[in-house]
């Protein structure tokens, strides 16, 4: 068995952060998923930026869409939604085999409707109807029309992963808008039972806002202190009152995706953010560089719920050193939708 895949005995998934035509022809696809346990695939404009510019396999169908009448944006998405669309079939039988928990792959709206809750909502149903496959994951950013979309789109039966998460407030306005959600359809005698959603909180880019503001013993610490003190929050809602109507009901709980897992800081292992976050009920989503590093000598044991306890503690630590990560992470939040909207302006100019 591949470390990798020792990590889904702790009751994590690992999803692999990447995709390209090459990658789907390979064949690689499947084999990760039966030797490393890979559970999912997550994409961004970032990623689709470096297949489409890198991966000859676009080339003949670009040509043929530059000759239409349509939109750099329109001829993006023709060209995404047919590597989602196989990545999902590829991922169906474990789909079907998992009971709807696992084979899930995401595709993000134009973060350039990041602020206009109704669009997002209305791009999200048209890329749902274009892949047309029922392991479709819709990315969208979690920033306030963010939150509002998302409720919506919970509201209408979509599976939905909810991205760039930064601070213990934006977490918990996703997980109030999805019991919202939820409660909509349930009065409204839908069912709940084949929605899944993830929340996507970002690790390594906290640790670079704050560690030059630190003390040395507190220096690679705020991320995993964040996360934990997330999980903590995930645990008392959805293993209590709270979520106890819904679960009866069949829905699923909303699983903490970690994201942003490729160690930035040299001096840190390079596999901290897999290693330190391992536990049950979450999602590691996890670039190849990432995955190649623990598959060579990553340790799996549950550290997730290690001095669970102690959270509070290491927060008001932190907060002595000077650091409000309620503040850096809205500022966080932002810096990651400009750099989306940077990537995806950049993508846009190749199907110009």
């Amino acid at each position: 068995m591949s470390r990798i895949a020792e990590i889904k005995k702790f009751g994590q998934k690992i999803w692999l952060d990447n995709i390209s035509r090459e990658f789907l022809a390979s064949g690689n696809l499947q084999k990760m998923v039966a030797e490393d346990g890979i559970a999912g695939v997550t994409s961004n404009p970032a990623i689709f930026f470096k297949a489409i510019s890198t991966d000859s396999r676009y080339q003949t169908q670009l040509t043929e869409l530059k000759k239409q009448d349509l939109t750099p944006l329109q001829r993006y998405e023709k060209l995404a939604v047919d590597d989602i669309k196989q990545a999902c079939q590829i991922m169906s039988s474990l789909y079907k085999s998992s009971n709807k928990e696992d084979g899930y792959v995401s595709l993000e709206v134009s973060p350039d409707l990041c602020h206009d809750a109704s669009d997002t909502v209305n791009s999200a149903l048209e890329l749902w109807a274009a892949v047309n496959e029922p392991n479709l994951m819709i990315k969208v950013p979690a920033t306030k029309a963010g939150v509002v979309a998302f409720e919506e789109l919970v509201k209408q039966g979509l599976n939905v992963n909810i991205t760039l998460l930064f601070n213990l407030e934006q977490v918990n306005a996703i997980w109030d808008a999805y019991l919202r959600g939820l409660d909509y359809r349930l009065n409204k005698s839908l069912p709940i039972d084949s929605i899944k959603t993830v929340a996507s909180f970002f690790l390594s880019r906290i640790d670079s806002a704050v560690d030059d503001k630190l003390p040395e013993e507190l220096k690679g610490t705020a991320a995993i202190t964040l996360a934990k003190a997330a999980y903590n929050d995930y645990l008392k809602i959805f293993h209590g009152e709270r979520f106890a109507k819904f679960k009866q009901a069949g829905a699923k709980p909303q699983y903490l995706l970690w994201a942003s897992t490729g160690t930035k800081n040299k001096n840190y292992s390079d596999v901290l953010y897999i290693e330190e976050l391992i536990g049950a009920e979450t999602i590691n989503t996890v670039p190849d560089a990432t995955l190649d590093n623990f598959r060579d000598h990553g340790i799996a044991e549950n550290r997730l719920n290690k001095d669970l306890n102690l959270i509070d503690n290491k927060l008001a630590q932190i907060a002595n050193a000077g650091i409000n990560l309620h503040n850096i992470g809205e500022e966080l939040q932002k810096d990651g939708l400009q750099q989306f909207s940077d990537a995806f302006d950049k993508l846009l100019l190749l199907t110009k």
